[in-house]
């Protein structure tokens, strides 16, 4: 259906008999050539001149209107249409433009009117007796939609508005009420679409605004809340419902702003104060709880709070079961933990989230290796000490079992053992007193296998690793020894 004629056909109407000034005249054709250029405010602007200059003229207020329609500005065109058909009750297609832009505009009992003024004096027209048919169907459908609605079938609501929106797409009414069925069925999206439609539709679109910046941030989108929310302020800056709601919006934004920048930064104590406050400003939306215990959870883990920062992860994981961030947070205290079945498990939760970084790759992978490590040797068991060890606190346990399983100092009998013991000592301190060996090992590599080295290299006892004068140990009274190392 063709509501509307070609502007450009409008503008070849013949002006008829009415007698014009040559300035007025000129207006016209400069408008009407414009037009036809596409240049729609310059051609506005000639045919204000030719209104003001002749305001008794119905066809300079036509070639206004037909410019306002033109650019989408049918509240515009209206005034201009019932000018014309006051100064010509007889000129038919500025009635039937009115009847089309009225239908447009869901005035339907208003567009029945011209419509049938027009079909009085045209009974041919084909195209305006289609429109004027649909107008009771069209009526028909929009009862039976509140019905529908009102009863709880937003669904089937929502079906029956799909034709009036399309034949009445500049009525907010009906967007009004299909956004409201879209948002009883949970369709935020759709929602927004039709309230971004009212904003431009009705006079005061603050209401529109201040809907479409909450459903922004139910659905955690922050930055578009306080898009929305401000586009209200600028209408009415005291709105009562806009103004408490930016100021909650602007002092959410700024506490993960500011979190973020402190992380960026390395302070994490004060990223870790306003990821906290940001939960206390909104503990009970979904997005903003799990942002807010996701980044809790990596401060804790960054500033080495690993108990604290494992229960922070976990909330955040009980949240949001496929947090890539905390999944991976918590795997990594897992392998301080040397509890790496449940590392690997989290890596595998997180890789099955499609899309995930290649950390999480890198993490299982690892995690794996380190498992695979556990059931052979482990370099920080042998020396007692944890995961997080100080180099000072490595070399303080190596030193202690040294002495403890030296073979010239072990009390005990089997001599065989303490040689044992010894080396496993002295290869964990040659391992994790190197910074680069032990990140080798740290990521699931023994530098001193064998079977992980290329060309079959292993471990070789350096007598400059003990702590001992002479390079090779001690006597009982503290001068040099030698020591023999006797294998098979």
């Amino acid at each position: 259906m063709h509501l509307f004629s070609s502007s450009l056909y409008l503008t070849t109407i013949i002006i008829g008999a009415s007698t014009m000034s040559p300035e007025i005249e000129n207006h016209l054709e400069m408008g009407k050539k414009l037009l036809s250029q596409g240049q729609y405010q310059d051609a506005l602007s000639h045919y204000h001149a030719a209104v003001d200059g002749d305001p008794n003229n119905y066809m300079t207020y036509f070639r206004r209107a037909t410019v306002y329609l033109a650019i989408g500005r049918s509240k515009s065109a209206l005034p201009d249409l019932a000018k014309v058909i006051e100064l010509k009750p007889d000129f038919i297609q500025a009635r039937s433009q009115r009847a089309n832009v009225l239908m447009k505009q869901g005035k339907l009992a208003e567009a029945r009117l011209d419509y049938e003024s027009v079909l009085k004096i045209n009974p041919e027209n084909e195209e305006l007796k289609a429109n004027l048919d649909s107008i009771g169907a069209i009526e028909e459908a929009i009862k039976t939609a509140e019905q529908l609605k009102d009863g709880g079938d937003a669904e089937n609501a929502i079906q029956w508005l799909s034709r009036p929106i399309e034949l009445c797409p500049w009525d907010p009414k009906l967007r009004i009420m299909r956004s409201e069925c879209y948002l009883a069925m949970g369709d935020y999206i759709k929602a927004m679409g039709d309230m971004r439609s009212i904003t431009k539709l009705v006079n005061d679109p603050t209401e529109a605004h201040y809907k479409l910046s909450t459903l922004h941030y139910q659905m955690g989108e922050l930055d578009e809340a306080l898009r929305e929310v401000r586009e209200c302020l600028k209408l009415d800056p005291d709105h009562k419902l806009c103004y408490p709601h930016y100021k909650t919006l602007k002092k959410l934004d700024k506490q993960f702003k500011d979190g973020d920048r402190a992380m960026e930064e390395g302070r994490f104590d004060d990223a870790l104060d306003k990821y906290r406050a940001a939960l206390k400003t909104e503990p009970t939306l979904h997005h903003y709880v799990v942002r807010s215990k996701t980044q809790i959870c990596n401060a804790l883990y960054k500033l080495g709070q690993l108990e604290e920062a494992f229960t922070a992860c976990t909330e955040a994981i009980e949240e949001d079961e496929f947090n890539i961030d905390a999944l991976c947070d918590r795997a990594e205290i897992y392998i301080t933990r040397e509890q790496y079945d449940e590392a690997i498990g989290d890596y595998q939760k997180a890789k099955q989230v499609e899309g995930h970084p290649q950390k999480v790759e890198e993490g299982f992978n690892r995690a794996q290796k380190l498992l695979k490590q556990s059931q052979k040797r482990d370099y920080y068991k042998i020396l007692g000490v944890k995961r997080t060890a100080t180099k000072n606190q490595i070399l303080k346990a190596y030193r202690k079992l040294a002495v403890k399983w030296h073979p010239d100092r072990y009390k005990g009998e089997d001599k065989k053992m303490a040689e044992k013991k010894f080396i496993e000592v002295a290869a964990a301190k040659e391992v994790l007193s190197d910074d680069e060996k032990r990140q080798k090992f740290d990521n699931g590599e023994d530098p001193l296998d064998p079977e992980g080295q290329q060309g079959g290299g292993g471990w070789n006892f350096h007598q400059g690793g003990f702590p001992f004068g002479g390079g090779g140990g001690g006597g009982g009274n503290g001068g040099p020894f030698q020591f023999k190392f006797h294998f098979g």
